[in-house]
């Protein structure tokens, strides 16, 4: 990554945020911080961040509702922190889209490590050919471009963010192999020890909004001890 990249720490606790921040800034990042949503919005609008570093626990509006209101409108990728005894917390906030999360207390440079791992993953994994393309396949069409999928009628497919994401990966490599965790790392680069079985999870919810007989599966196939591939062929549309 040639330009140095830009953290936003939003934390309601002065003392944590800014520690974090020197510590990263100390270790070559851009860092501002936020109070809460109403900072982290402003920031959001003037600034251009590459991750965001979202504490769960804050009053108001806490981490886990900012998770979902940023997953509505961008893909930056989030980590949260989380209370030790919040396992609930962690799991619902990878559902909704963040990308991994570091339990309270921890060191500093645990943080730093899996900010730098994902900006890695964020930079090696950015779905290659086609990224602003319109794609076809099967009776669907998809703006990557627009985040939009689209059946034959022309009638909008929902699809979560981290759906999108797997979807855009695997019509993007149609025909190749992909493991659980090249596919933990290009999706979200959270840890795959942890959330072995998230993929799996996840390829089940997107073949029930794609395919036309969900326990036999045509597009996403499962290549067993391997992983999943794509298995129809995708057209690029001008």
């Amino acid at each position: 990554m040639d330009r140095i990249p830009h953290i936003l720490v939003v934390d309601d606790h002065k003392e944590i945020r800014e520690l974090f921040a020197r510590f990263l800034v100390k270790n070559g990042l851009r860092v501002d911080v936020a109070s809460g949503g109403v900072e982290m919005r402003q920031q959001m609008r003037t600034g251009s961040f590459d991750l965001v570093v979202l504490d769960i626990m804050m009053p108001g509006e806490d981490g886990l509702t900012l998770c979902r209101q940023l997953r509505q409108d961008s893909d930056i990728p989030i980590v949260l922190l989380t209370a030790i005894s919040e396992e609930t917390d962690k799991v619902v906030g990878l559902e909704l889209g963040a990308d991994d999360y570091v339990t309270k207390p921890f060191n500093p440079r645990e943080l730093l490590a899996r900010i730098r791992a994902i900006l890695r993953r964020a930079s090696a994994g950015k779905p290659a050919p086609s990224s602003g393309k319109r794609l076809s396949f099967d009776r669907f069409t998809l703006d990557i471009e627009r985040r939009l999928l689209a059946d034959e009628t022309g009638s909008e497919v929902a699809l979560g963010a981290a759906e999108f994401r797997l979807l855009q990966t695997l019509v993007t490599r149609p025909g190749v192999v992909l493991t659980r965790d090249q596919l933990l790392d290009i999706t979200a680069g959270r840890s795959a020890q942890a959330f072995d079985r998230s993929i799996d999870n996840l390829v089940s919810r997107l073949r029930k909004r794609l395919e036309r007989d969900p326990q036999h599966p045509e597009l996403i196939k499962t290549v067993w001890g391997d992983g999943y591939v794509f298995a129809v062929p995708v057209k690029e549309l001008s």
